[in-house]
């Protein structure tokens, strides 16, 4: 009844109100459309089988119908959508109380005023094309502009009455850079050069140097593998194992050689219809083909094949669009206008390939053999080899097993009482033969045929020898459409074998069509995707950008550009970023490439935001506790990948070796048997396969690699990032085979770098975290050592155990006891909060 008073003295107080001229102008977009998309769209929004009452409020004309009007613009006292909201009977009211949904008495006045202001109309903001904004005219004494990014985000604090931080250490600088640009922590040297160098573009020539380093594309890999859901088996129960780590060294490549966005997609999703397309470029559309392979008996290949076609298409809406077309497999998007049919328009781009979803072979074509020059040398080398045998072969089963001029076989062999399988191997020429036909045949006759055997022999060994290069030649998978054009249906509730209606290739009538005449195929799909005209991927592109520097989006939800997704915490600073992005004006540096990401990140981490302190005051902490607006510096976990390869170069252990097929490292015994009953072993890399880079791990899909946390499954696309910090992470950090042994490492290094305690300590501090200890730290370490040396020598056992794990070799001239207690410090130190954050 209170609940029912209040509504009506609510809606009283409404009826009696008369429309405010002095209101600020409400913004559809901005404060009507959320409303509606949270209160409304679930039963009156694009969804026609969800619709109620024939009412729809997701788009203009419905929504400002003539007939039966539920709005009456300039009359809110008039608009049944109005009186609705407010009206204290409960089966009349809006929402209805079974939604569990309600409108605070702030979002029933926004709606009122609209209203009355005359219910102007307007797009979700994302929907709109992407216009430049004027930069702001700012200034502040304590915070140089030193491009447009600053200048958006001071004009932003301005008006929320905040003011931003100073500059950051300049050890502190260059450790965020690096780590930022390269995942890798700076050398001692790189720090002190930075530290000595007093020019002022210093830290510009950091930041340039950074980007020019092999190490920058495989930084900046991480995320495309995650979203392009990369790994190296197939997944589902049987987790064949694939060849698919060609195509992440073609992303470490393209993304060194800053290939531009625009073509980097087009590439991805379409290099194989380019004119002569050429072998990279079909490289590239491995892409499309990570997804997931299921192989288990007893499912339906057609159903497989949709399967991996909805990834594709849905893999593509999240990644370029930012939007969530997987809502629209079985009916109309609820929020945003996509349709069902939509979404199979753009599942029909892809639907062409030649994939039949038969079978589990992670190698299934279409596909890219990658065989390097020496590849190909061995392979006419011994190519060669057994084209001399078999001649040699032929001309003696010519005597052996044939009547010629009626001479009868030589009774030394008969073939005449040989089994089903000898004289179907002897009826195929010898290059014909399998190794396993050659052996059986070596085997029958052999003992009585000295030089047959033996020209058998060696024809099973180049046999042998061919087939091994043959099958250690990467074979990955990548697109290419089947000759025959394949018709594409709308599926109900999106079952395979439901078909509805026929549906032809188009992209979302909201984000403008395909421009006439083109083919309605994958590639007019990429360039449409990077069109400039497309008010989406920019935006959306750049939004990961800022979250993999800033830790969050500048849209939050980074993989929702739709109406539940959030607006822009600062939406000019988004579309100025985007239009830069597209078509670079700035004057820092060199002209930039359109669509550079070199160009968008330099801004970025050049900008004084970035290069602000990450101290949080308490007004700080108050007002903005998540740093959306940007009055501190970046400050966040750095990921699991990035920890080990901070431990591994801090301790010297890193192996800068670039490529490859991914390398099993150390693992707990049984992870791989127990979660596929047994049917996959782990077998453990050793040497240099130990170090490599963290990005170079093989990556098993239904068990990733254990010593990585808080990481994507690789399963299904995902582009938002997560980062925890719970003391489970610890069990790891403190106790893994890599970090204990990189601890031991490092101790080595420092004990060889230095007599003295302060001096050791002084260095594993500038090797982890780049900077020395304050003189408190300095004793507090010491101390700490001092009580490590007494626990060891009191246990020389223990010492010798420690000293004893991973499998690098030690430098048996370093006392045992003196190494192990600076293990167990190095180990502090590698787990020093300020060690496992980038700040």
């Amino acid at each position: 009844m209170r609940h029912i008073l209040s509504l009506a003295l609510l809606a009283l107080a409404l009826a009696l109100a008369p429309a405010r001229a002095a209101d600020p102008k409400v913004s559809f977009a901005r404060d009507v459309l959320p409303i509606l998309s949270d209160a409304c769209f679930q039963c009156h929004g694009p969804d026609a089988k969800a619709r109620k009452a024939d009412l729809r409020l997701d788009t203009k004309d419905a929504a400002l119908r003539k007939k039966d009007p539920v709005i009456v613009p300039g009359k809110s006292r008039e608009s049944e959508l109005i009186r609705r909201l407010v009206t204290g009977d409960a089966d009349e009211v809006m929402p209805p109380p079974r939604s569990k949904k309600t409108l605070t008495a702030k979002q029933i006045d926004t709606l009122k005023t609209w209203v009355d202001q005359g219910a102007d109309w307007g797009k979700h903001w994302a929907f709109e094309k992407v216009e430049r904004p004027a930069v702001p005219s700012v200034a502040n004494p304590k915070f140089v502009v030193r491009n447009p990014i600053d200048a958006f985000v001071l004009a932003k604090l301005d008006r929320e009455g905040l003011a931003p931080n100073t500059e950051a250490a300049k050890q502190t600088l260059i450790r965020r850079v690096t780590l930022e640009l390269t995942g890798l922590p700076p050398t001692p040297k790189e720090v002190a050069d930075f530290l000595a160098d007093q020019s002022p573009d210093a830290y510009e020539k950091v930041v340039d140097r950074l980007l020019a380093s092999p190490r920058y594309g495989e930084r900046m890999a991480w995320e495309w593998l995650d979203a392009a859901r990369y790994a190296d088996s197939n997944g589902y129960q049987g987790d064949g194992e694939r060849t698919m780590w060609p195509w992440r060294d073609w992303v470490v490549r393209a993304l060194n050689a800053d290939m531009p966005f625009d073509q980097f997609t087009v590439w991805q999703l379409a290099g194989d219809q380019l004119p002569n397309a050429t072998t990279e470029q079909k490289l590239a559309t491995g892409f499309l083909r990570n997804h997931m392979i299921n192989g288990e008996g007893g499912r339906i290949a057609e159903e497989n094949r949709i399967d991996y076609v909805m990834d594709m298409a849905e893999t593509t809406g999240t990644v370029w669009l930012g939007l969530t077309f997987n809502c629209c497999r079985c009916h109309d998007h609820k929020f945003d206008p996509l349709a069902q049919k939509e979404y199979y328009g753009l599942f029909a781009f892809f639907n062409q390939t030649a994939v039949n979803g038969g079978g589990g072979n992670p190698q299934t074509a279409p596909v890219v053999e990658l065989r390097t020059p020496e590849d190909d040398a061995k392979l006419k080398d011994v190519g060669e080899k057994i084209a001399a045998t078999s001649g040699k072969l032929d001309a003696l089963e010519a005597i052996l097993f044939s009547r010629e001029k009626g001479k009868p076989a030589s009774d030394a062999v008969k073939v005449k009482d040989v089994p089903k399988e000898i004289k179907d191997a002897l009826a195929r020429r010898p290059t014909d033969r399998s190794r396993d036909q050659l052996g059986k045949l070596e085997k029958q006759f052999a003992p009585r045929e000295q030089t047959y055997g033996e020209l058998l022999a060696d024809l099973s060994r180049y046999v042998g020898t061919r087939d091994d290069l043959n099958r250690k030649v990467p074979r990955v998978m990548v697109m290419e459409d089947q000759s025959t054009p394949r018709d594409t249906f709308l599926l109900t509730k999106g079952l395979y074998n439901k078909p509805a209606d026929k549906v032809s290739a188009v992209v979302p009538a909201v984000l403008g069509g395909l421009p006439a005449g083109v083919p309605r195929n994958r590639l007019a799909l990429a360039r449409w995707l990077v069109s400039p005209d497309n008010p989406l991927t920019a935006r959306v592109t750049v939004n990961r950008y800022w979250q993999q520097v800033f830790g969050t989006g500048l849209v939050k939800t980074v993989e929702d550009f739709g109406v539940q997704g959030e607006r822009p915490v600062n939406q000019e600073l988004l579309d100025w970023l985007a239009t830069e992005f597209v078509n670079p004006t700035a004057a820092t540096g060199p002209a930039p490439a359109a669509w550079s990401v070199k160009h968008l990140l330099r801004l970025i981490v050049t900008s004084s935001a970035y290069r602000q302190s990450s101290k949080v005051t308490p007004v700080l902490a108050e007002r903005d506790p998540l740093n959306r607006l940007l009055a501190r510096g970046p400050r966040s976990r750095m990921p699991s990948w990035m920890i080990r390869d901070q431990a591994l170069a801090a301790s010297g252990l890193l192996v800068g070796t670039m490529g490859g097929v991914g390398v099993n490292g150390y693992q707990p015994s049984g992870v791989w048997e127990e979660a596929t009953f047994g049917q996959k072993r782990y077998t453990q890399d050793h040497g240099d396969a130990l170090y490599r880079r963290s990005l170079y791990t093989f990556w098993r899909r239904i068990i990733a690699p254990t010593e990585f946390f808080d990481t994507a499954t690789r399963q299904t696309c995902t582009v938002k990032q997560v980062r925890t910090n719970t003391p489970l992470q610890a069990l790891a950090t403190l106790n893994d085979t890599t970090y204990v042994e990189a601890a031991r490492a490092l101790a080595g290094r420092v004990l060889a770098a230095t007599p003295d305690d302060a001096g050791r300590i002084a260095q594993a501090t500038r090797l982890v975290i780049a900077r020395d200890p304050t003189p408190e730290e300095t004793q507090i370490l010491l101390a700490g050592l001092k009580r490590l040396r007494s626990q060891y020598a009191a246990d020389p056992a223990a010492a010798k155990k420690l000293l004893a794990v991973g499998e690098s070799k030690r430098d048996e001239k370093l006392d045992p006891v003196d190494q192990a207690a600076f293990t167990a410090l190095c180990t502090i130190i590698l787990n020093l909060d300020e060690a496992l954050t980038k700040e």
